[in-house]
């Protein structure tokens, strides 16, 4: 399973309309995880229409993003692997750890909001962070993340730019 990850997309300040080099890597999602910080629901269809959207709320989305169907946590199976999704994690230290205690029984946690794309694993939990495709804040590149998934394993995590 192919799952494209992007948050913090920050519309329509800075998606006016899907990046084409996002809309690339969309074309072959099987799956688009979004993180929060999407900010207008419209996003969230226009995601739709490359493949199925889970999406959780983050601190800039009102409540269009949420009647769409975005809530606070997600918890997922995608291809056997138990995914969990949150968009603020909070602070760096002892995020892995924290995340284990929110979710005991993730694979993953994907979240979002400092902008800074992540992949660690700690505590008996991988962390990841796509970064954001439209707003790279004091990163080199904006980025999303992509998945690749088969009989509950995470067969690769990669963040790549976009921008």
């Amino acid at each position: 399973m192919r799952v494209v990850v992007l948050s913090d997309t920050h519309a329509p300040r800075r998606w006016k309309s899907c990046p084409p080099e996002v809309a690339k890597h969309l074309r072959g999602a099987e799956v688009v995880l979004h993180a929060g910080d999407v900010c207008v629901a419209s996003v969230l269809d226009e995601l739709a229409q490359y493949a199925p959207v889970t999406a959780v709320c983050g601190n800039n989305d009102g409540p269009d993003v949420v009647a769409w169907g975005a809530p606070e946590t997600v918890e997922l199976d995608l291809a056997g692997l138990r995914v969990a999704m949150i968009h603020d994690s909070g602070q760096a230290a002892g995020r892995t750890a924290r995340m284990r205690r929110r979710f005991p029984e993730a694979d993953l946690v994907v979240f979002g909001h400092s902008h800074i794309p992540m992949d660690v694993t700690g505590d008996g939990v991988r962390v990841f962070n796509p970064g954001s495709p439209t707003d790279r804040r004091r990163q080199p590149h904006g980025t999303i993340g992509l998945l690749d998934i088969e009989d509950g394993e995470l067969l690769a995590a990669r963040i790549v730019p976009v921008t």
